[in-house]
């Protein structure tokens, strides 16, 4: 039978997708994080142009963890949009793909730093922070027990038959998590940075590394 990739925070249990979300059976509940939908498209405003195809291949992949886990409730735990304006940005087919994906299920927009007046007419709710039981979604990690976080777009890297390797990863230490950024274009903060530190009191915890095919669940200290 194959091993499922689990998550543990303040005694529940995870099921982690290799697309970067969560997934809460028993409350049929969707976590996602950092999305920075129309990235390319705020790049390119300021001169720095690259391939505008970052919204499509997120909600590529947003739809394809969706159609795996069939939610009952998505969050969006921040930064979904890249910037104030992303929103107003998205093409009518990409509007219609969130729109597709968002039907009969709820949906909540949690803001984040990039976006922190989200509009009303996304379809959804907006929120500054949703609590489900003892776990707590928020954009900013505060190290408090039972939160699930994002904002920091935890990478981890190891050394592996003497080369490098670095990938996303979420960070738990059992009591909060940080998930990865999902977005196509997003970059990431190495778990040995100290706002990790801080945030964990040290190095005592792991990272759970998206791998090919599998989680790998490697001890932030081993990690360099």
């Amino acid at each position: 039978m194959e091993e499922v990739p689990v998550v543990t925070i303040a005694g529940v249990t995870l099921v982690a997708d290799l697309f970067g979300a969560l997934y809460w059976e028993d409350e049929r509940l969707l976590v996602v994080s950092d999305l920075h939908l129309e990235k390319g498209s705020s790049f390119a405003m300021r001169g720095v142009l690259l391939p505008p195809y970052d919204t499509v291949a997120t909600l590529g992949r947003l739809g394809a963890v969706i159609a795996r886990f069939n939610p009952a409730t998505v969050i969006a735990l921040g930064d979904s949009f890249h910037d104030r304006d992303a929103h107003g940005r998205l093409s009518p087919a990409n509007r219609d793909i969130l729109t597709a994906l968002q039907a009969r299920r709820d949906w909540i927009w949690i803001s984040g730093n990039h976006d922190p007046d989200l509009p009303t007419d996304l379809g959804g709710s907006v929120a500054a922070e949703v609590a489900v039981g003892a776990v707590a979604f928020r954009h900013e990690p505060t190290g408090a027990c039972g939160e699930i976080a994002g904002h920091l777009h935890p990478k981890a890297r190891v050394n592996r038959r003497g080369r490098s390797i670095e990938r996303r990863c979420f960070a738990g230490d059992g009591t909060r998590v940080v998930m990865p950024a999902f977005g196509a274009y997003t970059g990431g903060l190495n778990i040995r940075d100290a706002a990790f530190a801080r945030l964990f009191g040290g190095a005592a915890f792991t990272a759970h590394v998206l791998g090919d095919n599998r989680l790998h669940a490697i001890a932030a200290s081993r990690c360099c």
